[in-house]
């Protein structure tokens, strides 16, 4: 019983372990997820950094012209063989001024510019990701006298304000000397600033004729300040789908194995109990064995003062002076003697270990010796009976086949009325066994008893024991054959006796 205790502990406790389980791979899937998005916004700002380098490579007397910066843009959006980025991994890329407004765009925009907010970590899509850059110290302008858009280092707003009158003179001396001094400062400013600051040795062409007010707006809007970038998520989305799959079949076979664990531990635990169940069988069984012969020496015993009884009572019966009545009741007194002998013959007959001795018989002999010892019961009821079939040899304990004989046979004459018919029936299944039918027109049994006239002190005839069809289970349990009883169209039953094994030929 200890087991049955332990059972919901131990149940518990793999379902524990296995929920563990699942939460170290939910825990392991988010830190893929983790990564993965990480390395999508380092791809991303390598994107980032690519690009504005590639600005900064464009550039030409202070200015970086769209129809060479265009083309890149179109390039990482539609990349196929590019050797910076994978296939299709850029998706969108907008250049926006101070106001967050499209300065120059490349792809199919994803988000509406100046109404939704990026955030710092990106903005997650389906489909893709975005992301923004900081940019400073670029104007992309428009028209001039190149007609053409081009994006611009600007100088700082104060020292342009500063010069813009000195321009509009256009005074050439003091150009040449405002030139020479910016040379000599811009020079010692390149030494001391970022790398990325860029202050031009000249007054951009493009600028002459415009007011310091004029040049200003147009800073402000068309001023770079932003780089908003969309990258696919396709890779990432695959790593996660792959992770996902394979913590799931890392769940499910743990879930498999806490199964087998607890069926394993059930079959173990019902193990223990049959081995109890068994070894207080196998007691009951000796102590039954034990009352068994106890019972049998008991009925034996208990024959010997019935023989007595039966004995004294003929001899009253016998003398000269016993008058009619003392003679009918000692008659009546053999015959219940001898009822109470037969069933306690029938009894000790049950209880008689059953030992088999198997000898090579004839079975149209052993049918004929049931037959002839029959033939005082067959002749007194008017009954025909038949013996039919094929002649052949089979191996079996010849007193206890006989006894099933007899037994069925007897019973079969018991069930039919005045002139009924009996027939038995022997013929070959296969090559190795036969079979044997008692067939008569008696009554027959019901389907619902037809598996329970084998059970000890069962009979529907008023002069039975009860006892003869459980022999004849005994018997044919410890030979290994079969017994049925089915019907017998159109009225009566069928006996069928089965696996009885041929004698081999000599």
């Amino acid at each position: 019983m200890e087991p049955k205790r332990r059972n919901p502990v131990f149940y518990i406790l793999l379902a524990g372990i296995w929920l563990l389980v699942i939460a170290w791979q939910m825990e392991e899937h988010h830190r893929v997820r983790v990564t993965a998005s990480n390395g999508l916004k380092i791809r991303a700002g390598e994107i980032a950094n690519t690009l504005s380098a590639f600005i900064r490579g464009l550039r030409w007397g202070g200015a970086v012209f769209g129809d060479r910066l265009e083309p890149v843009l179109q390039e990482l959006v539609n990349s196929r063989t590019n050797e910076l980025v994978k296939p299709s991994e850029v998706t969108w890329i907008a250049l926006l001024n101070a106001r967050d407004e499209p300065l120059a765009s490349a792809g199919e925009p994803t988000i509406e510019l100046g109404r939704d907010i990026v955030p710092e970590n990106g903005l997650w899509l389906k489909g893709s990701m975005i992301m923004e850059f900081a940019v400073a110290g670029a104007v992309l302008n428009q028209g001039g006298t190149t007609n053409q858009s081009h994006t611009v280092v600007a100088p700082p707003f104060r020292e342009l304000t500063n010069n813009f009158e000195s321009w509009r003179r256009g005074s050439r001396h003091e150009n040449r000397s405002h030139e020479d001094n910016r040379t000599e400062t811009n020079s010692d400013n390149r030494r001391s600033s970022h790398d990325d600051t860029f202050r031009p040795r000249r007054v951009p062409f493009w600028a002459h004729g415009m007011s310091p007010e004029e040049y200003q707006a147009m800073i402000h809007k068309r001023e770079l300040h932003g780089l908003v970038l969309a990258v696919s998520t396709a890779s990432y989305e695959g790593i996660l789908s792959h992770d996902f799959w394979m913590r799931w079949i890392i769940v499910f076979f743990s879930g498999i194995s806490a199964i087998g664990v607890a069926v394993a531990w059930r079959n173990l635990a019902k193990s223990s109990d049959l081995q109890l169940r068994l070894v207080r069988a196998s007691e009951l069984n000796t102590h039954l064995k034990e009352l068994n012969l106890a019972a049998a020496g008991l009925a034996h015993e208990t024959r010997n003062p019935l023989n007595i009884i039966r004995g004294m009572a003929h001899m009253i019966s016998k003398q000269p002076d016993a008058g009619p009545e003392i003679c009918e009741r000692s008659r009546a007194i053999m015959d219940e003697t001898d009822k109470v002998t037969a069933q306690l013959n029938e009894f000790i007959n049950y209880s008689r270990p059953r030992q088999v001795r198997r000898s090579v018989l004839k079975l149209d002999a052993i049918i004929g010796e049931v037959v002839r010892a029959l033939s005082c019961d067959l002749e007194e009821k008017k009954i025909h009976l038949e013996v039919g079939g094929e002649s052949f040899s089979v191996e079996a304990d010849e007193q206890m086949l006989r006894q099933v004989l007899f037994n069925l046979a007897i019973n079969a004459i018991q069930a039919v009325d005045v002139g009924g018919e009996i027939r038995i029936i022997a013929k070959r299944t296969d090559a190795s066994e036969a079979s044997i039918e008692i067939c008569d027109n008696g009554p027959g049994v019901p389907p619902e008893r037809r598996t329970e006239i084998f059970k000890p002190y069962f009979t529907t005839q008023q002069k039975g024991t009860g006892l003869g069809l459980a022999i004849v289970q005994q018997i044919v349990l410890a030979h290994g054959w079969e017994i049925e009883c089915v019907s017998n169209e159109p009225r009566g039953a069928i006996f069928r006796l089965t696996h009885l094994k041929l004698a081999a030929k000599a």
